[in-house]
């Protein structure tokens, strides 16, 4: 499949995430409710591992570890934050700051990877800025 499918397979699963974690959320701490959603997430990670036969860990080297375990910490803390966001506010408040992502990351991917944004791409996260501020007035 072309990646773009996938992404968009990782949009349709965010979104339903951002609803489905607002209910999960309800009258829970929002760190136990975090709990909750790694574990959930480690088990299915590792029975989908498991069950394509790459459950490997001999090929990783120390910045593979490095790098997924930042990650990892980055992960943990947008989570944290998303959680405690969804807590106290509504999805359609929530959901569109938390898309701010896709701005920072085409920022980082230009700044640390050398990815070159063109002028459709920044169009888009222009757009993207807009949109949020106006979920904001």
């Amino acid at each position: 499949m072309d990646y773009r499918v996938w992404a968009l397979l990782s949009a349709v699963f965010a979104g339903a995430t951002a609803v489905l974690a607002k209910k999960g959320v309800t009258d829970v701490p929002p760190n136990t409710a975090l709990l909750v959603r790694v574990a959930f997430v480690l088990l299915f990670s590792t029975l989908l591992a498991w069950s394509t036969s790459q459950l490997r860990f001999d090929g990783l080297t120390k910045a593979n570890w490095l790098f997924l375990g930042l990650s990892a910490v980055a992960t943990w803390l947008s989570w944290l934050c998303y959680f405690r966001a969804l807590q106290i506010g509504d999805v359609s408040r929530v959901a569109p700051i938390d898309k701010l992502s896709f701005v920072l990351a085409v920022a980082l991917g230009f700044l640390f990877l050398g990815e070159k944004p063109d002028l459709k791409l920044l169009g888009g996260c222009g757009l993207i800025v807009g949109g949020v501020l106006l979920t904001l007035s």
